[in-house]
């Protein structure tokens, strides 16, 4: 009996069956999928955006010392410039990724409720839509971790610095 339709007197009840839960359960993760890749790509913009504002605050403070420096200090202070670009290059590149996911996923969203996922061209474009999505965001981390390598970097090679710079100050 399940599955078929129940006849009772003036009306046709269908009862609820596994394929109907399945393929609600597949719509609900379907329409929910986007929604949940959007908020986490936002979240990365948020990241990504604190992370860039910390480089140019860096950089900014680099350059202002650069204008008093001393001939050893801007060879220093020019390759810690030079590390900084570098820096907010990668983070450029894992905004415009992110950004670029976040377009390509309400794509994927507007394609859902523009055609129906039956229609094998709708399917097509919505299947690339999210997975360029999945791409853009995957390139986007890719890019933030070169960043935090270069920052993480950056840091140790600092702190070699401050140690030689005690250590000849020792020997003085």
């Amino acid at each position: 009996m399940l599955g078929r339709p129940v006849h009772l007197p003036g009306a046709m009840i269908d009862p609820i069956t596994p394929t109907t839960l399945e393929s609600t359960a597949h719509v609900v993760q379907v329409a929910l999928s986007p929604v949940f890749l959007l908020s986490g790509i936002a979240t990365l913009l948020n990241v990504f955006g604190a992370r860039l504002a910390r480089v140019a605050d860096q950089a900014e403070r680099v350059s202002t010392r650069l204008a008093g420096a001393g001939e050893a200090e801007r060879i220093i202070l020019g390759q810690r410039l030079d590390r900084l670009h570098t820096r907010s290059l990668a983070l450029d590149a894992a905004v415009f990724l992110a950004a670029l996911g976040g377009v390509a996923t309400c794509g994927s969203v507007l394609t859902l409720f523009v055609g129906a996922l039956r229609d094998s061209t709708v399917a097509s474009l919505l299947f690339g839509l999210f997975g360029a999505a999945i791409l853009c965001t995957l390139c986007a981390l890719c890019a933030f971790g070169f960043e935090m390598l270069l920052a993480s970097r950056s840091v140790r090679d600092r702190i070699n610095q401050r140690r030689a710079n005690a250590g000849m100050l020792a020997d003085l």
